[in-house]
């Protein structure tokens, strides 16, 4: 992790390798979970709520998605693995993350990163709600 003293590169704008930069102001959005649009995913006892997805009219992205997973207690996303890169960051609760076959504690506060390709699951083994922030790019289907 860089130090507060180090100096970290940045990336900046490239006109050539970025395109054009709209003229007017692109817009973005603000919402909750509230906006997003529910989804089962295979092999999961819980819910997934798409927040920033291609297919959530309220927040159309090109290259990611923002997604909530909610699993009760007990409740699991059986183990998988896709082209994607992902990371989850725990809201709520505790539980245990499956990464390429070992099992890892996670609880509040807790990032998991997954590179492409990598075997992963996760199960709620905590009395309470598991709560957690998925970030995939590019977006699953």
């Amino acid at each position: 992790m860089a130090k507060p003293t180090e100096q970290v590169k940045v990336a900046v704008y490239n006109k050539d390798k970025d395109g054009e930069k709209p003229e007017k102001p692109v817009p973005g959005h603000i919402l909750t979970v509230q906006d997003g649009i529910p989804v089962k995913y295979p092999n999961c006892d819980g819910t997934g709520i798409r927040v920033v997805h291609p297919t959530n009219p309220n927040a159309p992205s090109q290259h990611m998605s923002v997604a909530v997973l909610v699993l009760p207690p007990h409740a699991s996303l059986g183990t998988s693995f896709h082209r994607t890169e992902e990371s989850y960051y725990v809201l709520r609760g505790k539980g245990t993350v499956i990464l390429a076959g070992e099992t890892h504690q996670v609880k509040r506060g807790t990032f998991v990163h997954m590179p492409p390709w990598c075997e992963h699951g996760v199960k709620n083994t905590g009395p309470e709600t598991l709560e957690l922030l998925i970030c995939t790019a590019p977006a699953n289907p």
